[in-house]
């Protein structure tokens, strides 16, 4: 008897370590998280959508999750990263476009004048995006959005735009997923961008990222078939758009959704409308030391409806300076 004792408590005492530390992990699986509301919320309904016989209980299949990726995931100042790597392609591909030394808004992007590029607005913005986003196959476009993200660097922080991703959002990211729950980005940005670095930097596999795309055509060269891309707007994953791309990808409605600005507004209510449970929550910026402090007021990333309705509808609303209290993995 006390050798078969002495065997079980040897063969008991390592699986009840492992449950222990389990425990421990899991409830300290937002550790860059302060102890608050925000934090609260956000584990109470992973708990009540994965207990087994709560009524709130959701099947694996149906746990998703729908990230924005700028100021969501990732920084979006001084302005979207996208737009930024665009800009660098004016530079690169300016000599072989004499034209551009005196056509807008090519003309004061060369003379380093972003304000008179960016005056014409969207219009503008598009021009310069579809210009240095084509021409090329869509392998030629992944690797050269690969180099880059490799080597150019943010011009506050000195970082690569890649290590310039929220530290809290990371974890959530990973807590959903140890909880079943599959995660997509759902973002304005460009699909073919993000997806570039979406696996490695989030863990998020391409096929499972949403996003704003050109038009791509099927050729054959010199026996090789390719993919190019064009200089033409396919679909557009902003505002009312991203439902419909949600839809169209994925083919369930998310449970859970994750943004920061009124471009997102329209994805969390259509994620969090009845029946079922259903979880939103809204990233505000109000860390100018650590991060940036902008919401109503500004021109990138503007949070001001949603706002508002993140009030009525009790929506999560994280107050970054107070309820994160790491914002990047580099901070000491």
């Amino acid at each position: 008897m006390t050798c078969f004792i002495h065997v079980a408590k040897s063969y008991l005492l390592p699986m009840i370590l492992l449950v222990v530390a389990s425990s421990a992990q899991g409830a300290d699986a937002l550790p860059s998280w302060s102890e608050g509301k925000a934090k609260q919320s956000i584990v109470a309904f992973v708990e009540r959508v994965t207990a087994q016989g709560s009524a709130d209980f959701v099947p694996v299949p149906e746990r998703i999750a729908v990230f924005d990726n700028d100021g969501t995931l990732w920084a979006e100042q001084p302005m979207y990263f996208q737009l930024l790597f665009a800009l660098d392609r004016v530079k690169t591909l300016a000599p072989q476009h004499p034209e551009w030394a005196s056509q807008e808004p090519f003309a004061s992007l060369l003379k380093d004048d972003l304000k008179g590029a960016l005056a014409g607005g969207e219009p503008a913005i598009m021009q310069i995006v579809m210009t240095t986003h084509s021409g090329m196959t869509t392998d030629e476009f992944d690797q050269i959005v690969r180099d880059w993200a490799a080597s150019a660097k943010h011009p506050k922080t000195g970082q690569r735009y890649t290590k310039m991703v929220y530290q809290p959002m990371l974890e959530v990211l990973a807590y959903l997923r140890d909880n079943g729950f599959k995660t997509f980005i759902a973002s304005g940005g460009g699909v073919d961008f993000m997806r570039v670095f979406s696996e490695e930097v989030y863990g998020i596999p391409p096929e499972q990222v949403i996003g704003s795309s050109g038009k791509t055509k099927f050729e054959m060269r010199d026996g090789t078939p390719l993919l190019m891309r064009l200089a033409e707007i396919n679909f557009i994953d902003d505002k009312a758009g991203k439902p419909v791309g949600i839809h169209q990808n994925i083919g369930r409605r998310p449970i859970a959704a994750f943004g920061n600005s009124d471009g997102d507004l329209q994805m969390l209510q259509w994620t969090c409308s009845p029946p079922g449970p259903r979880f939103c929550l809204f990233v505000r910026h109000t860390d100018a030391d650590r991060e940036w402090a902008y919401d109503r007021a500004s021109s990138i990333g503007r949070l001001d409806k949603g706002l508002d309705e993140a009030g009525i509808m009790n929506w999560t609303i994280v107050d970054m300076k107070k309820d994160w209290t790491k914002v990047f993995a580099f901070e000491p």
